[in-house]
């Protein structure tokens, strides 16, 4: 459940079914499974298992497909029984399973003739006797480590994307001048145009995409007019592009041969009006080639937001294999396919969203640069989902909205813009249509995310209060930086929404005079108070929802 963490005693998943009497394995284990082709559609291809003493085990897989991964216990066999005396009680230790497509779970099988080899998908798994926030420390680096490098891991840009909650995949020209003038003022660095750039007025077009032309209709001076104008005011233009997919009612389906596509039983897969190109075959791979070469060459884009909004199901038969077999070579080839475009257009800062982080793991993440955590449009259970992101992606790569609209209080504009600060700042909203004091509230969150964007990149995450709960009324996210520790702090409706202030513990600052001080917003409710020695910070905020960012720094 993404971004809705459960903790549960192990215990109570593997019930204890008396090793002694049995003298066998259990049959039972505890485990996730994603099927199809998005890998966290369902659940984040992770876990976690903390002991008592706290020691924590935590684990991703690397696979931008389907997976599998089981927690059990089996008993120590007779040999180590022995070893311990005559008439010992059996032990039983546990096991962790990593997998990526299984054939009972995903209709995956290959067969290998002699000398032939097969490389499972990749896993990381890491352990720390610091707890959770130890372990996803640990994670994190490695994460870090684990990127093809690239500037925007460093520089952090802020980005104005038009979708949510504002234009709605629906742009004209006229829309978005008046959008992209109040963005450059704001301090946007990158706008993108979200999906229906492609799409004629009043026409429909969910089957019929796979060109990915502008349309003449909503943009009558070109749509080089509107990409001027963001380059005039100094940001880099974006598109959205949902590359994998032909409607089954576009012009490229007739062109492609069926081996292009993801077929079962010698038949196309539909899938919501559309086809799946399979990568693995050279026609597929030269259409999208030809597509974002032409963006990037002519246009002038540098900015993709690649999206994916349908599920293949379990893959392709083509070519005589299983299915899972099929969609797992397409997975890689698709890995290869990114990786290709990045080597061409290096500069070039893609976005991994699939329906707003449905395919969030560390196969396309080692690649892309940024992820949508969420298409939630509610600000205040955005809230919980941003809280939460940085345990799944490194903070500088996790983008979360921040749509304030000139219909919000200014609690609420704080608080949906708040939830961006420590992460990726993915901007939208009728800025537009905003009081000059509004303006000034949303400028003033994004030139505070400028002056400590430089500390996100080498930050790692913290969760005063344990990872949220969706429906918690106070929720808190740490960032232990170089130089300072920064904690937003949420107060929303929820079970304890009469609660005007809340204690958070931060251990790792325990006996250190610091200055708690609240950075965003510059004005407003917000309370805080420093106990060097509990280690905990008092913070409050009576009025709901309410939000802020605080800086604890000597």
């Amino acid at each position: 459940m993404l971004f809705r963490s459960q903790r549960r005693p192990l215990r109570d998943l593997l019930p204890d079914l008396n090793r002694a009497a049995h003298r066998a394995d259990p049959r039972g284990a505890f485990g996730r499974t994603s099927v199809g082709t998005w890998s966290s559609g369902s659940y984040l291809p992770m876990g976690a298992v903390v002991s008592d003493a706290g020691r924590c085990w935590l684990w991703q897989i690397e696979h931008n497909g389907a997976w599998h991964w089981q927690v059990g216990e089996h008993v120590v066999r007779a040999a180590a029984r022995t070893e311990r005396g005559a008439g010992a009680d059996p032990r039983s230790t546990g096991y962790l399973a990593l997998l990526g497509p299984t054939d009972a779970e995903h209709h995956w099988h290959v067969s290998l003739a002699p000398g032939e080899t097969f490389g499972t998908v990749p896993a990381a798994v890491t352990v720390s006797d610091d707890g959770f926030d130890g372990a996803v420390a640990r994670l994190t680096a490695y994460r870090r480590a684990l990127r093809r490098p690239h500037e925007d891991h460093r520089r952090l840009p802020v980005i104005f994307n038009d979708y949510m909650n504002t234009v709605m995949g629906d742009p004209t020209t006229g829309r978005l001048l008046p959008l992209i003038d109040s963005a450059a003022a704001a301090g946007a660095e990158y706008f993108c145009i979200d999906a229906g750039w492609y799409a004629e007025l009043d026409a429909p077009w969910w089957d019929t995409v796979g060109e990915w032309k502008p349309a003449t209709s909503r943009f009558p001076g070109g749509i080089a007019e509107v990409l001027d104008r963001i380059r005039g005011h100094g940001m880099v233009p974006g598109l959205w592009l949902e590359p994998e997919v032909v409607g089954v009612g576009s012009p490229v389906a007739g062109r492609l041969p069926d081996e292009a596509f993801f077929c079962r039983d010698g038949q196309r897969v539909v899938e919501h009006g559309r086809y799946h190109l399979d990568l693995r075959h050279p026609a597929a791979v030269k259409h999208l080639d030809e597509v974002v070469d032409v963006l990037v060459t002519e246009l002038g884009i540098g900015y993709f937001k690649l999206d994916y909004n349908i599920n293949g199901g379990p893959g392709t038969d083509t070519g005589g294999l299983s299915a899972g077999a099929g969609l797992l070579g397409h997975n890689r080839a698709h890995l290869d396919w990114l990786d290709a475009v990045l080597d061409r257009h290096p500069g070039l800062v893609i976005e991994n969203c699939a329906s707003g982080g449905g395919r969030m793991d560390y196969a396309m993440l080692a690649r892309l640069q940024v992820q949508s955590t969420s298409d939630q449009q509610d600000f205040r259970r955005y809230a919980a989902i941003a809280a939460a992101a940085p345990a799944a992606v490194a903070p500088e790569q996790g983008a979360v909205w921040a749509y304030p609209q000139p219909d919000f209080t200014d609690d609420e504009i704080a608080f949906t813009l708040c939830s961006a600060l420590l992460g990726r700042v993915h901007l939208s909203g009728h800025l537009d249509r905003m009081t000059d004091d509004q303006r000034a509230l949303v400028t003033a969150a994004v030139g505070t995310y400028k002056r400590i964007r430089p500390e996100l990149a080498e930050a790692v995450p913290l969760w005063p209060l344990g990872l949220p709960r969706w429906t918690a009324s106070w929720l808190a996210l740490a960032m232990r930086a170089p130089s300072a520790t920064y904690v937003l702090a949420w107060h929303r409706d929820g079970p304890e929404a009469d609660e005007p202030e809340v204690v958070l513990p931060l251990p790792h600052l325990t006996g250190q005079p610091v200055t708690a001080q609240v950075i965003y917003p510059g004005s407003g409710p917000a309370d805080v108070s420093w106990a060097a020695g509990r280690g905990a910070l008092t913070v409050s905020l009576p009025a709901r929802p309410a939000a802020c960012l605080i800086r604890l720094a000597n």
